[in-house]
């Protein structure tokens, strides 16, 4: 007598279905994201010029009306 195959395998003993792929959207999307963060270490670690003085004033006076106020000159 021939062997009956489990319910939810086919006669070979292979699941009836393939387990769910990731989406090809995500894997470009993940690829990306790491490529973009991999930039932002190496722009970090290099150097650059970032930090708080980078927005600052490169030794502008002050305008005329904050002189006094700030206690610039005078």
């Amino acid at each position: 007598m021939a062997e009956r195959p489990e319910p939810g395998t086919r006669s070979g003993g292979e699941p009836d279905e393939a387990p769910a792929r990731t989406p090809r959207w995500v894997k470009v999307f993940a690829i990306v994201l790491g490529v973009a963060l991999l930039l932002l270490v190496v722009v970090a670690l290099i150097g650059g010029n970032h930090g708080p003085g980078r927005h600052g004033s490169m030794g502008d006076p002050a305008p005329a009306g904050l002189v006094g106020v700030w206690g610039g000159r005078g």
